[in-house]
């Protein structure tokens, strides 16, 4: 795995975290959220914590109510970027 998350590695986390499969291409369109695919901040949580637990970093709080899969991607791929930076 990069050190960034991409949609299709979202979309498998959320399968494997949320129990929710969604295909990748759909969580790139543009306007996509996450409650029209059923994933709630609960399933979002599990995703973090995989993440944190992959990773070594604290992923940004609030991540897990992010209402996009963008603005999801957005937030952690800054926290796992600063962690590399640092």
């Amino acid at each position: 795995m990069s050190n960034t998350l991409s949609y299709p590695e979202l979309a498998a986390l959320i399968q494997a975290r949320a129990g929710v499969v969604i295909d990748p291409g759909a969580l790139e369109r543009p306007g996509a959220a996450f409650d029209e695919f059923g994933v709630d901040s609960l399933g979002l949580l599990g995703v973090v914590g995989e993440l944190e637990n992959r990773h070594g970093v604290k992923v940004t709080n609030g991540a897990e109510s992010a209402k996009t899969p963008a603005e999801f991607l957005d937030l952690v791929n800054a926290a796992v970027t600063a962690k590399a930076g640092a």
